[in-house]
């Protein structure tokens, strides 16, 4: 794949000095398994070969140490297993001598012998060797733009000791550092085609704990390996070609939309399928409430009122509770089939020496709602001594809100995601402007569109609004001036393309730093490997000048500022000028991480703590939330304190920077307005907050019903 960046209308090719090497992957699958995933089942596949699964034997090439111009050599042209590697004078030896099979593996003496990482080891220092070929992740190899060799299980690099130009320099793996003695050049030209996108996406068997999915066959230049499951977003099973079904484990009354990409061994991956919508029935039918929720007391601090009750019961097991203020209800605690939902509530941002009634009811997994608890009233105080002091709506939208700046009149630019314009709102008045719609942007059936804005640090005069946006072909950056209240399509100019895009994980935040450049967060394109892979700009935070250039002092020479991340969505600088990120997991927790220059924060063989964490060179998180309780997309940072929107955990998170870390967690809206998307620090120091409640997942123009609000804060 060429990356290209362009300043006005002249591209210019990224890497011209680069070597033409791409990324491999594994076979296996992503590191990460959800505790609900099922092996997958070819009880409908296809034996038949499809195009390009075969391949012609190449000619063996040499791997050549970019400093000293040597060969990556096997010790003494000895082909024992367990022999280890130099470099040494070129000499057509067999040694010397490799090709790069469709299985992402190094071979030589014929093809009789793989460079391996001895032992399965997966921390720095580790040893390089050849062995039996035998198809082990510790065989498996990625051949980066950037002239590194990457071992796919470990993460480390092929490093020549030292950067030496010797002969018999020993070749080990190391923590990959962007030295010179990790620089490699090869003629060997490796797979960069996707495979097409599978079709005819359909189920077969759907009961209250299961589902059959199936699909049509995906073609490759080369052969596909691997078809992954996914559902809105979450990798559910990873198939083995042929293989075109999966037996998946489901919740039972969880809408879910089911989809599948294809992956070839080069590590390629399709665009997904259609999506298809399935609500699994109850596995029983229930038809009795729980009891009614007990003992409510309520206590006040300012304008907050806490509410705490006794657990109600039920035949099989409650599932929530919902809040009603008057007879309004105000929000809801869930828990899951697992997990009791908690019985305490937090109302914020209430007015002053006004009394409020409230009263819980119990909801079990078939919506069966108790009676009312007692009522209890409580009167609020006469000032805010809390962290909200009141809320207030300033608009809706029929689309997603997603990206949003506040000018300095105080009124503010949103972007509407599968609309694909921009709005402008005057918060005093609700009065509402469209700017016009953003050229060749164009949405992924998922969560691709309009996504990110950010306004120059010198807006005032140069009306330059930055956004991050979907196209037919990939994710790109681009800024457009504002004039007169619209967008100037002719002023536009295309700062990043070749970002890859998928159906989910594109990421799409941007953000100005103290020190004027632009920040921009890329998903992972559904494909783990791209976020360790440096010459990708896939699972990163990237880092640019205002006029899209690469910075000098960035880490590895090009727009990659850190890397190892999954979905990034959130973005934010605190008063020390530090960048702190929050991404999505996958199935276990999501995680807000501090991010430093040129740090690697372990996304796919880390999610969050659980995984090769431990392993040296990967950024522990500084929070992290369970994915029932987060799905966390926008941050915001007031006066050094954190605020967390979160759309599956439907509340805002309220968190103290204090050093590196966050301390004093709490958890505000809980339920109160549904799924949160963006917040954004508001004049005077409060927040503007978005919500994402319908329509989220696929990408049809004005189906939704979303909040704008004002968020006046406290102490």
């Amino acid at each position: 794949m060429s990356l290209h960046r362009f300043r006005s209308s002249r591209p210019v090719v990224l890497g011209a000095a680069l070597v033409a090497l791409t990324l491999a992957v594994t076979l296996a699958g992503p590191a990460v398994t959800p505790a609900t995933a099922t092996p997958a089942t070819a009880a409908t596949a296809s034996a038949s070969t499809t195009a390009g699964e075969t391949q012609a034997a190449a000619a063996p090439a040499r791997i050549l140490s970019t400093p000293s111009g040597r060969c990556l050599d096997v010790i003494g042209n000895v082909a024992t297993p367990g022999t280890g590697m130099n470099i040494y004078d070129c000499n057509n030896q067999p040694n010397q001598g490799w090709t790069f099979s469709t299985a992402s593996e190094l071979k030589t003496f014929g093809d009789t012998r793989c460079l391996d990482v001895a032992s399965h080891v997966t921390t720095s220092p580790a040893r390089a060797q050849i062995y039996t070929c035998n198809g082990g992740a510790n065989q498996k190899w990625r051949l980066n733009a950037n002239g590194t060799i990457t071992g796919v299980e470990s993460g480390l690099c092929l490093d020549v000791t030292g950067g030496a130009t010797a002969n018999s320099t020993p070749v080990g793996m190391l923590t990959c550092n962007g030295s010179v003695g990790q620089k490699f050049s090869t003629s060997l030209v490796p797979d960069t085609t996707p495979p097409s996108i599978p079709g005819d996406a359909h189920i077969s068997t759907l009961t209250c704990n299961s589902v059959g999915f199936g699909w049509t066959v995906s073609t490759d230049n080369v052969g596909v390996t691997f078809y992954d499951v996914y559902h809105d977003g979450q990798l559910m099973a990873s198939v083995a070609a042929p293989a075109r079904r999966a037996n998946l484990r489901v919740v039972a009354g969880a809408t879910w939309g089911l989809y599948v990409n294809a992956r070839d061994a080069a590590g390629n991956v399709s665009q997904a399928s259609q999506t298809v919508s399935i609500t699994p029935p109850n596995c029983q039918a229930d038809t009795q409430p729980p009891t009614a929720p007990t003992g409510l007391t309520a206590s006040v601090s300012g304008t907050t009122v806490t509410l705490t009750w006794k657990a109600s019961t039920d035949n099989i097991g409650v599932r929530a509770y919902d809040i009603y203020r008057g007879s309004v209800k105000v929000g809801a605690v869930t828990g899951t089939a697992s997990a009791a939902p908690a019985t305490t509530f937090v109302d914020s941002g209430l007015s002053p020496a006004t009394t409020y009634g409230y009263f819980v009811v119990a909801r079990d997994g078939q919506a069966n709602v108790s009676t009312h608890s007692a009522s209890v009233s409580v009167k609020t105080g006469s000032g805010c001594a809390q962290a909200v002091c009141s809320v207030s709506q300033v608009g809706v939208d029929t689309d997603i809100p997603w990206g949003l700046v506040t000018l300095a009149d105080g009124t503010i630019l949103y972007s509407r995601r599968d609309a694909h314009d921009i709005t402008h709102l005057n918060p005093a008045t609700g009065a509402k402007t469209t700017l016009g719609t953003v050229p060749n942007v164009q949405s992924t059936d998922g969560e691709g569109g309009l996504l990110g804005l950010a306004i120059a640090p010198d807006f005032a005069t140069t009306h330059w609004l930055y956004i991050m946006h979907t196209t037919a072909t990939d994710n790109r950056i681009v800024r457009i001036k504002v004039e007169n209240d619209s967008l100037v399509a002719s002023s536009e100019q295309v700062l990043l393309t070749g970002i890859l895009r998928n159906k989910f994980h594109n990421g799409g935040r941007l953000r100005f730093g103290p020190d004027g450049k632009l920040y921009a967060s890329t998903g992972d394109a559904q494909n783990g490997d791209n976020a360790q892979n440096l010459a990708s700009l896939n699972g990163k935070v990237l880092r640019m000048n205002a006029d899209g250039t690469v910075p000098s002092d960035n880490p590895f020479g090009n727009y990659i500022w850190s890397y190892g991340h999954r979905n990034p969505q959130g973005l934010a600088f605190d008063s020390q000028g530090r960048l702190w990120e929050q991404e999505f997991g996958n199935s276990v927790m999501d995680e807000t991480n501090l991010i430093v220059r040129g740090g690697n924060y372990g996304w796919p063989a880390c999610e969050g703590t659980t995984g090769t964490c431990g392993t040296a060179g990967f950024r522990a998180p500084a929070q992290t939330y369970p994915t029932s309780e987060g799905s966390c997309s926008g941050i915001a940072i007031v006066r050094d304190v954190l605020y967390v929107a979160c759309e599956r955990g439907t509340r805002l998170y309220r968190e103290v920077i204090s050093g590196t870390g966050l301390t004093n967690v709490q958890v505000l809206f809980n339920g109160t307005y549904g799924r949160l998307r963006t917040v954004e620090p508001a004049p005077g120091g409060g927040l503007w907050l978005t919500t994402s409640n319908l329509g989220d997942k696929d990408s049809v123009p004005n189906n939704s019903d979303e909040k704008l609000l004002r968020v006046t804060l406290g102490g």
